[in-house]
């Protein structure tokens, strides 16, 4: 073995190599990682839309429902999806609508009630004359009765059934009418129905007054 001139070492030994780092290399490896990151954002982003029942046609108040009578919509609602009806969560025997949907709107958990515990039924009743200009599907009405006395006569009107909720106002003909309708069907407790047929029966006269009369600007 023999020694390089004036240096000391063999010829077999090497310099320990210094190590070269290429900032490029460090930005490459940031760029994937975030590449990654913002797939995952995205998938993750997607995934957390939610299946949500949206009505078909007009839901009213008293219509029992089963999940094929709605169509269903993939939104993202965030913190707002635990309002609204979702896929699944529709009981077999289907749910009671009570309060009115418009059609194609998504529908909120507060417009559904159970089936067993249904405590209401819809009923037409003839009133009259001409309805409040207010009274509308899906408002909130006093049914007032005033029994017939001797000579055609009426006497005192009394409240026979408070806040019935109009399911709609029926024409003459059967079909929808505007505010002028003599016809309007009700949703009534079901332990005012005896009452209110009572009072059907025997002529009694009878008038809606809306529970309250909304601000006109």
């Amino acid at each position: 073995m023999t020694a390089s001139a004036g240096t000391g070492r063999s010829d077999t030994e090497r310099a320990p190599r210094s190590f070269w780092f290429d900032p490029r290399f460090a930005i490459g490896i940031v760029l994937v990682i975030a590449s990654v990151l913002g797939v995952v954002t995205v998938v993750t982003v997607a995934d957390s839309s939610t299946v949500i029942y949206a009505s078909r046609e007009m839901l009213s108040p008293g219509d029992r429902v089963q999940s094929s009578d709605l169509d269903t919509r993939s939104v993202r609602l965030g913190s707002l999806g635990a309002q609204y009806l979702a896929e699944g969560d529709i009981p077999r025997g289907g749910f009671v609508v009570t309060r009115p949907v418009p059609a194609g709107e998504l529908v909120p958990t507060s417009a559904v009630g159970d089936v067993a515990g249904a405590t209401a039924a819809s009923i037409v009743v003839n009133i009259n004359g001409e309805l409040a200009r207010s009274i509308g599907e899906g408002s909130v009405v006093d049914l007032w009765s005033a029994k017939e006395t001797d000579n055609n006569q009426f006497g005192p009107p009394s409240v026979l059934v408070d806040s019935a909720t109009v399911v709609r106002l029926i024409a003459r003909d059967g079909g929808i009418a505007d505010r002028s309708a003599q016809s309007v069907e009700l949703l009534v407790p079901r332990t005012k129905i005896a009452a209110v047929l009572e009072a059907i029966a025997n002529a009694d006269a009878l008038s809606l007054v809306p529970t309250s009369i909304p601000v006109r600007g």
